[in-house]
C-alpha cells in the first residue's frame, strides 16, 4: 500500500515508510508482523484467513513452521498495539478462520519519499549495480533481520545477488586497475563483516532456564482445557528430566494461563531467559501441537516445530519435543531407560485426574486414577495418581482409614514394582508410609524420590512434614524452604506452616504478611494467620482472619456469623459455633475425630478430648501424625492416655 497512511485510535500507521506511530512517537514493530499489520488494515474489516496471510507473506520464503509465524506476528502487533485478545480493540480473532482489523481507521496518501523515488530512478544503472552489491551485506541482514520468521535465504533471493555480481563484473572492466583493487578489497571487507554478523546474530542464543507457559487450547471445546494442561505437564516434566536446564515449576507458571502480556516482562518474573509457548488441538483421534523456543531478554525466536499425532501416538510426544529442544540448545541429557508403552486411554485418564487434582477436587481425581490402572493394569503413573487420592484424603481426615491407608500403599507398592525409577511412585510410597506411621520408611522413600529427581519440588514439601512429625524441626523448615525455592508459587501458605509446626509463630506471621503484599486474597495465607494467632492466643486477630477468610470464600453469611458470636461470648463462643457447625456438617461427609478432639480441647474438655484421639490411634488415624505440634493438646502432656497415643504411634515425645 504505497502512498498510503492509516488512523485508528492513537495511532498511526504509514505504509509508505513501513512505520507505525503512536501520539506522534514511532512504535516498534519487526517486518513481518508490520507486513500484517499493513495486510489487515487494508482489508477494512474483512476477514483474512490464515491461509491468504501464510500466502501472502510467506510464500518465497523458506520458513520453519508457518503457522507459528503468523502467531508471533500476531502476538507483536498486539503487544504494540496494546490490544487485549480478550477485549480486543483493534485486531479480531475469528476462532478456525484468521484476523479482521476492528479499528476504526481513516485512510490518506502520503508525500512522495524522495529517496524511494530517487532510487527507482537510479535503479537501471551501472553505478546502482554495484552500489547494490556494495550493500549486499545489509541486503542479507534485511532478508534475514526477522528471525521470528525466516531462517534461510530464498533461492530467489540468492539468484538476485548472484546477477548483481555479474553486473558488477562487466562494470569493472571500464575502470582502472586502482579502483579495482580498492573496490575489491572494500567488497572482500564488507563481506567478512557481514558474514560475522550473520553468524553472530543467528548463533543459537544462550538459554539456560526455561519456563514453558501453558499451552493454549485451540480445539474451540472447552472440555479440552484438560489435555492442554497434561502436555503442559508433561512437558515440563520431561524438559526436566532430558535437559541440563532450570525448568520452572507447573505451578509458577499455570498463573500466566490465559494472560496476554509480553513474554520478556513474564520472563523476568520468572527469573528465567527462555520461554516456550504454543498451541494444542486435540479434536477425535487427531492431535496438532505447536510450540515456539523464544529467547526472553531480546523476545528472539529460537526454534519452532509443528506436531501432528494420532491420539494412540500422543503419549511419547512431550518426550520428543524435550528432546528436540534440549538438543538445540545443547543441554541434552541421554536417557538409557527406554520408554515403556502407555495405553493412550489410560494416559487420557491419568490426564484428567491430574488436571482435577490440581483443581482442588480429590474425590473425583480419585475415580480417573483409578479409570487409569483399570485399563492399563500395569500403568506406573496410574497407580501413583491413586495411591495420592488415598494418601491425600486419610491425612486431610475426608477418607476414613479403613478405607484408605491399605489401598493407599498397595497402590504405591504397585506403582514401584512397575517401574522403581519413577519419582512419583517413591513419593507414592512416602505418603503411604507416613499415613502407616512408619517413619524411617517414609524418610527413605522421600529421599529415594529426591535421588531420582532432585528439582522435584513436591518430594521436598512431603519431606518437611516427615520431618516435623518426628520433631526435627529445623531440618523441616530447610527442607520447605528448598521445595519453595523449586516452586514459590506452589503452596503459598507451606513456608508459613512449616513455622507454625516448629512452634515459630512471629516468623509465619511475617512471612505470611509479606507474601499477602503481592497476593492479597490468598486463602491459604490468611488461614496461616489464622492458625498462628490463634496459637498465640491472639484471639481477635484470629476470629478477623476467619472472617477474612469465609468472606474469601463466597460465605458472608458464615463470616457475621462468628463475628457475632465472638463479640457475644468470646473466643469459646466461636469454638461452639464450629463444633455445631461440624457436627451438622458431619452427617454428609466424613471428618477425623482428630478435627473434633482439637476444638474439645480449645474448650478444655479434657476427657473428650482424650476420647476422641484413642478413637483415632485406634482407626489408625493419619491426622494423628503431627498432633504434638498443637499447642491445644499440651495440657495433655502428663497424662499416661496421651503418652501411651505417641508411644504407640513411634513418635519421639516432644513434652
Amino acid at each position: 500500500m504505497p502512498g498510503t497512511v492509516f488512523e485508528f485510535g492513537d495511532f498511526k500507521l504509514d505504509c509508505d515508510r513501513f512505520e507505525l506511530y503512536r501520539a506522534g512517537r514511532s512504535v516498534k514493530l519487526e517486518r513481518k508482523p508490520m507486513e500484517l499489520l499493513i495486510l489487515l488494515a487494508a482489508k477494512e474489516g474483512h476477514l483474512v484467513s490464515r491461509t491468504e496471510i501464510a500466502e501472502r507473506l510467506w510464500a518465497r520464503e523458506v520458513f520453519v513452521d508457518t503457522e507459528h509465524g503468523i502467531n508471533t506476528a500476531v502476538r507483536k502487533i498486539r503487544q504494540a498495539l496494546r490490544d487485549d485478545p480478550e477485549d480486543p480493540t483493534f485486531l479480531l480473532t475469528v476462532t478456525g478462520k484468521g484476523y479482521r482489523f476492528i479499528g476504526t481507521t481513516n485512510s490518506r496518501q502520503s508525500s512522495p519519499n524522495p529517496i524511494q523515488l530517487f532510487s527507482e530512478a537510479a535503479s537501471d544503472s551501472s553505478a546502482s549495480t554495484a552500489s547494490s552489491l556494495l550493500a549486499a551485506p545489509t541486503a542479507i541482514e534485511d532478508l534475514q533481520g526477522d528471525h521470528a520468521d525466516a531462517q534461510l535465504l530464498t533461492r530467489e533471493s540468492k539468484s538476485r545477488v548472484h546477477s548483481r555480481s555479474r553486473g558488477l563484473t562487466l562494470w569493472l572492466g571500464v575502470i582502472g586497475a586502482g579502483a579495482v583493487l580498492a573496490l575489491i578489497g572494500a567488497v572482500t571487507l564488507g563481506a567478512r563483516a557481514s558474514k560475522a554478523r550473520f553468524e553472530s546474530r543467528f548463533a543459537t542464543p544462550e538459554i539456560k532456564s526455561l519456563a514453558v507457559l501453558p499451552l493454549d487450547n485451540l480445539s474451540g471445546d472447552p472440555s479440552q482445557e484438560y489435555f492442554a494442561d497434561g502436555m503442559t505437564d508433561e512437558l515440563i516434566t520431561m524438559l526436566a528430566k532430558n535437559s541440563r536446564l532450570r525448568v520452572t515449576s507447573r505451578t509458577s507458571v499455570m498463573q500466566y494461563k490465559g494472560v496476554h502480556r509480553p513474554l520478556p516482562e513474564i520472563a523476568r518474573e520468572l527469573g528465567v531467559d527462555g520461554i516456550l509457548e504454543g498451541s494444542v488441538v486435540h479434536t477425535g483421534d487427531k492431535v496438532h501441537m505447536t510450540i515456539q523456543l523464544i529467547q526472553a531478554p531480546s523476545d528472539t525466536h529460537v526454534w519452532a516445530e509443528s506436531y501432528d499425532r494420532r491420539a494412540d501416538e500422543v503419549v511419547g510426544l512431550p518426550r520428543e519435543a524435550s528432546l528436540a529442544i534440549a538438543k538445540k540448545l545443547n543441554r541434552a541429557v541421554l536417557q538409557s531407560t527406554p520408554s515403556r508403552f502407555v495405553s493412550p486411554e489410560a494416559h487420557d485418564a491419568y490426564l484428567r485426574g491430574k488436571y482435577i487434582w490440581y483443581a482442588g477436587s480429590n474425590d473425583e481425581a480419585g475415580k480417573y486414577f483409578r479409570k487409569a490402572t483399570e485399563l492399563q493394569p500395569d500403568y506406573a503413573l496410574g497407580w501413583s495418581g491413586l495411591s495420592f487420592y488415598y494418601s491425600a484424603g486419610a491425612i486431610g481426615g475426608e477418607l476414613k482409614p479403613e478405607d484408605s491407608v491399605a489401598q493407599g500403599g498397595a497402590a504405591a507398592m504397585r506403582a514401584a514394582e512397575l517401574d522403581d525409577s519413577l519419582p512419583e511412585a517413591h513419593l507414592a510410597l512416602a505418603g503411604a508410609m507416613l499415613c502407616q506411621w512408619q517413619w524411617a520408611r517414609a524418610e527413605q522413600e522421600v529421599n529415594r524420590a529426591i535421588e531420582l529427581d532432585p528439582k522435584f519440588a513436591e518430594a521436598y514439601h512431603l519431606r518437611s512434614k516427615i520431618l516435623a512429625a518426628v520433631n526435627r524441626q529445623d531440618e523441616a523448615i530447610e527442607s520447605q524452604k528448598k521445595a519453595t525455592e523449586l516452586d514459590p508459587f506452589s503452596r503459598s501458605f507451606a513456608m508459613g506452616l512449616s513455622y507454625i509446626e516448629a512452634r515459630r509463630y512471629d516468623e509465619a506471621i511475617a512471612d505470611s504478611h509479606m507474601r499477602l503484599e503481592t497476593t492479597p486474597q490468598d486463602i491459604g495465607l490468611h488461614w496461616i494467620l489464622y492458625e498462628a494467632y490463634r496459637r498465640t492466643g491472639r484471639q481477635k486477630e484470629a476470629v478477623a482472619e476467619l472472617q477474612q477468610l469465609l468472606m474469601l470464600w463466597g460465605d458472608k453469611q458464615g463470616a457475621e456469623k462468628f463475628g457475632r458470636s465472638f463479640r457475644e461470648g468470646g473466643y469459646k463462643a466461636v469454638l461452639r459455633r464450629k463444633l455445631s457447625d461440624l457436627q451438622r456438617d458431619s452427617s454428609k461427609r466424613y471428618h477425623s475425630p482428630v478435627e473434633w478432639a482439637g476444638l474439645y480441647a480449645g474448650l478444655g474438655q479434657r476427657e473428650k478430648t482424650l476420647s476422641l484421639l484413642e478413637e483415632a490411634y485406634r482407626h489408625h488415624s493419619p491426622t494423628l501424625f503431627d498432633m504434638q505440634n498443637e499447642p491445644a493438646f499440651d495440657f495433655l502432656h502428663s497424662d499416661p492416655r496421651y503418652r501411651s497415643i505417641i508411644d504407640g504411634m513411634g513418635l519421639p515425645p516432644a513434652y
